[in-house]
């Protein structure tokens, strides 16, 4: 039914319902019509609170009866003061009540990080990419270096921070998988530096070849900007020209919009490049190593080019002809190249560090060495090395010259890592490029190596104790200067072998690096490496017996490579870093004289490696010049 005078509408099939409260304005209604009865009210009315001015049975009151009672009361407190967060990289986070007591950041100097898995997460109140305990210098008085590790590390393990962080590697050294296994697969590792073939004439094994060279965990690439092949570690010219066009076309499009491509990552594999002058250097690497650690790498194949060529000669080639194929006239070299590569991918201690690694022996008997080397120095002679196996023994130099560790690096890479060198019985005259220290001319280098097993060995014998051998490296600027140096080279075999210095240096091979139960009784450490930065030198124990195989070294080494680019990254402010995997822990500790890098075994607490990491460091003060070279003769 509808009336025109209001606007209800009602169906006639329907009830239409009413409020109490709603008032009918149609004229002639009925007036009987009454609303409905309330429904009843309870008779036990309480309020909530005492006191109150409300109607015990106002509907006001009734909504306050029927309010749930809520634990919470009102506050204007955002969070609880007493409790910290620890946020982590990845975006979790874990959440702890901190102490009434807690140290002031003041008070701690040393920035502590861990290492989930290895990925690095730094611990921080205020900001996830560094430590509190990072921001005030490290080292002070020198005496106070030997015991600040150790007292950070245990008087921290009482607050519950530490606490909460000792649950953590609990937890992950009990649960998670090997880091290694998961993020660097070093399964067939021994046939990492296996040579691939050529390709057929019909092209046949052309997809084995190359499902070989993509196996490779790591490249090395140098070519020039006009895009022409100078160097590949793994794969001829012919087998990889493709992939190399595509390298050199992606960088020369960064180059077009001013924009110099330094890496990138694709499919899991890291890309670095570096350009230096009309040379682009690609890394490819497959392994746990920072761009940093790369571009070192690199560089350091590049100053293998300049020991060859000089800068002037190699900028003259370019200048003339832009497109000149650098291959011939490197021709020769290729087995240097090679072998520095292969060291980067074995794991070459002297490399990461940028130190050089001496024979440890008496003080007192590096000195009759040194004075050895001064009397019976010519006049032509500008540097004089022996070097027993990779390791310096003793060198004289001018008074205001140095040597570079990049420089000697070289040298050990020719002498005891490239095959050839000994071609001429023993004796060699090398004319060669030292970048360091002038990378614009050539130096010459006489090399002797001398038999101190006081046998008559083959030279296949000889080849084989690579390592062990020793040999007199007597440099000069002038060419003309062969005979001089070998007569100074007799002079000083001779009073050597006199003076007894000869049978010394054979003692120390023989007995070979010491162990770390040498250094500590007990210790929990399964190897070390300690760098003397003033000095630009480092010791470390044997690898035996806990990394004998070449895999187990390069676990090792990788393990190293983590440690070294999380102290040394560009915004980072930690001094100490502990690292925790299923299969060892470790730790970094740098200050401004030394540098240590430590590594013990799954079961070690933190407390042994630190007390072990402070021994290690107490031992090496006490016989700095026994392990070290300070200073050298001069003249």
């Amino acid at each position: 039914m509808s009336d025109g005078s209001n606007n209800i509408q009602v169906d006639e099939n329907r009830s239409l319902s009413v409020s109490p409260d709603l008032k009918l304005f149609k004229d002639g209604g009925d007036a009987d019509r009454t609303p409905p009865p309330l429904p009843p009210r309870p008779k036990n009315l309480t309020l909530s609170h005492e006191g109150s001015n409300v109607a015990v049975d106002s509907p006001q009151s009734i909504r306050i009866l029927n309010r749930p009672k809520l634990q919470s009361r009102a506050t204007t407190a955002i969070s609880r003061p007493n409790v910290h967060i620890q946020s982590h990289q990845d975006g979790s986070s874990e959440t702890f009540e901190a102490s009434n007591q807690s140290t002031a950041v003041g008070k701690s100097w040393l920035g502590l990080g861990s290492i989930r898995r290895f990925e690095l997460r730094n611990v921080s109140d205020g900001d996830d990419s560094a430590s509190v305990r990072s921001y005030t210098p490290t080292l002070g008085a020198a005496g106070d270096a030997e015991s600040l590790l150790g007292e950070l590390l245990i008087s921290s393990q009482h607050s519950p921070e530490w606490k909460t962080l000792d649950a953590q590697f609990e937890a992950i050294g009990l649960a998670e998988p090997s880091n290694f296994e998961d993020r660097e697969d070093l399964s067939n590792f021994n046939d990492e530096f296996d040579e691939i073939g050529e390709p057929s004439a019909n092209g046949t094994n052309e997809s084995d070849l190359l499902h070989a060279w993509k196996t490779k965990r790591k490249h090395f690439l140098i070519l020039s900007s006009a895009g022409k092949p100078i160097y590949s570690r793994h794969g001829s010219d012919n087998l990889i020209s493709g992939y190399v066009g595509v390298v050199q076309a992606i960088i020369s499009f960064y180059e077009n919009s001013n924009n110099r491509l330094k890496g990138f990552t694709a499919a899991g594999v890291r890309f670095v490049i570096m350009a230096q002058g009309p040379l682009y250097l690609v890394a490819i690497s497959k392994l746990e190593e920072s761009d940093a650690q790369l571009r070192a790498q690199l560089d350091a194949l590049y100053m293998q080019i300049l020991s060859t060529l000089t800068l002037p000669n190699l900028i003259h080639r370019f200048s003339n002809r832009p497109s000149t194929d650098l291959r011939r006239p490197l021709q020769g070299t290729e087995p240097l190249l090679s072998a520095l590569a292969d060291s980067f991918t074995r794991g070459s201690a002297s490399t990461l560090l940028s130190a050089i690694e001496c024979l440890q022996i008496r003080k007192s008997h590096r000195k009759v060495i040194m004075d050895t080397l001064l009397q019976s120095r010519c006049d032509t002679l500008l540097y004089g090395l022996i070097v027993a196996g990779g390791r310096l023994v003793s060198v004289v130099r001018p008074r205001r010259h140095s040597l570079y560790p990049g420089d000697l690096q070289l040298i050990f890479n020719m002498l005891f890592e490239a095959e050839g060198i000994k071609a001429g019985g023993g004796e060699n005259w090398i004319p060669l490029c030292l970048p360091g220290f002038n990378k614009n001319g050539y130096l010459y280098m006489y090399v002797s190596f001398l038999n101190v097993s006081g046998e008559n060995v083959s030279e296949e014998q000889q080849g084989a104790s690579r390592q062990d051998e020793v040999a007199i490296l007597l440099i000069s600027a002038n060419k003309e200067s062969f005979f001089d140096l070998r007569s100074m080279r007799d002079a000083v075999v001779e009073e050597l072998e006199n003076n007894g210095s000869l049978n010394r240096i054979r003692s120390a091979i023989s007995q070979g690096r010491f162990a770390t139960t040498d250094i500590v009784p007990g210790t929990v450490l399964n190897h070390f490496l300690y760098k003397s930065r003033a000095n630009v030198q480092f010791t470390m124990p044997a690898y035996e017996p806990y990394y004998t195989s070449m895999l187990a070294r390069r676990r090792l080494m990788s393990i190293y490579h983590i440690l070294h680019s999380s102290v040394h990254a560009k915004n980072s402010h930690l001094k100490v870093q502990h690292c925790v995997s299923r299969d060892s822990i470790s730790l970094a500790w740098i200050t401004p004289s030394f540098e240590l890098y430590c590594v013990a075994g799954p079961s070690a607490s933190r407390n042994a490696l630190a007390q072990s990491a402070n021994a290690v460091v107490r031992w090496a003060r006490k016989e700095e010049e026994r392990i070290f070279i300070i200073g050298g003769a001069v003249f």
